[in-house]
């Protein structure tokens, strides 16, 4: 169930960036209301990610949730490589991959 709300809290973040990234982008070709919009919309997914994220800490030591926040980098960037078809390098893949490895022992503890 930890892992499960740690999980879920990194999602929300996720899609509140994507959402900043796309108010960034649309906001310049689409005036305002696209801005406002989006950035709306990532106010209100952090909002409640950081309402979840204050249920984990009740649960799980800042020592070892924290740290599995990091999933968010891994997220962001496989959401960024299939929406905006942004490229990555080896050197970058090895460093997500180094992430994930470190999660997954740190979450081997839960």
């Amino acid at each position: 169930m930890n892992l499960l709300l740690i999980l879920l809290v990194s999602l929300l973040s996720c899609a509140a960036q994507l959402c900043q990234k796309q108010a960034a982008y649309l906001g310049r070709r689409h005036g305002k209301k696209q801005l406002i919009l989006w950035i709306a919309l990532s106010l209100f997914l952090l909002g409640v990610a950081m309402l979840l994220w204050l249920l984990v800490l009740r649960v799980v030591p800042v020592s070892v949730a924290y740290p599995m926040l990091s999933l968010n980098f891994v997220l962001v960037a496989i959401a960024a490589k299939l929406i905006w078809r942004e490229t990555y390098t080896l050197q970058q893949w090895f460093g997500t991959l180094a992430i994930v490895a470190g999660v997954a022992l740190m979450g081997s503890h839960l």
